[in-house]
């Protein structure tokens, strides 16, 4: 059954961190990359670099088990006990390459963190005055939230113990702007955890709008918004 592996993925798998490396160095990671091969960046970025090459190995070969995960149990192959035993070893493998995962991504944030403390965004002050949606995600996260990843698509989920709707765009925008953290010191798999920054909580507590400015709260999962216009 080993000849019939997938092959690893062509494109470079993305890594949970990327958009918060893009934010703090103002490059994409591609970029990074190609400046770090031509001997373009100083010696902290150039480690950052290294790490997150490490971090992108790392989740090129965990996508890969969960792809060959995928086509063993999609019923491609007979059951019998040879399938079990492939699953089992498939199973355990990924296991090793998720704890792998965690780790580089680990180094990255030990990379990552003294450049961040020193960087410009750093001191880039949030909005005085929100958006009544940007107050309604926020009030939404606010109650307890985590960014997920699905395990097997690696599809990243915001889940509110509201049950609101919170986009990913919406969660990395705010987070830009110092309004948000997202803890990376947990597994993606298993939830990081979304907190508001003192500063987002300080822009809350201030005077309430008037009612006409108040935000509309976030649909739930299964409902849609009522039509704010009388019908006739």
């Amino acid at each position: 059954m080993s000849s019939d592996l997938p092959p690893a993925p062509a494109r470079r798998v993305m890594s949970l961190l990327d958009h918060r490396i893009e934010a703090v160095t103002g490059r994409n990671t591609d970029t990074l990359w190609a400046h770090r091969d031509r001997g373009l960046l100083d010696e902290e970025h150039a480690a950052l670099v290294d790490r997150h090459r490490e971090l992108v190995q790392a989740e090129t070969v965990l996508t890969f088990h969960r792809v060959l995960l995928n086509r063993l149990t999609s019923g491609e192959f007979p059951v019998d006990a040879a399938l079990f035993l492939t699953i089992e070893r498939t199973v355990e493998q990924m296991k090793h390459a998720a704890d792998t995962r965690d780790a580089s991504a680990q180094h990255v944030l030990a990379a990552l963190e003294p450049i961040e403390a020193v960087s410009p965004t750093a001191a880039v002050d949030p909005p005085a005055v929100l958006s009544a949606h940007d107050q309604a995600v926020l009030l939404a996260l606010a109650g307890g939230a985590e960014l997920r990843e699905h395990l097997l698509t690696s599809q990243l989920s915001v889940i509110t113990a509201s049950g609101a709707r919170v986009s990913h765009a919406d969660l990395q925008r705010l987070q830009a702007t110092g309004l948000l953290d997202i803890d990376a010191s947990y597994p993606a798999h298993a939830g990081q955890p979304v907190v508001l920054t003192d500063a987002a909580r300080a822009v809350l507590s201030a005077r309430r709008p008037q009612q006409a400015n108040r935000p509309t709260p976030l649909p739930r999962p299964g409902t849609q918004m009522a039509d704010p216009k009388p019908r006739h």
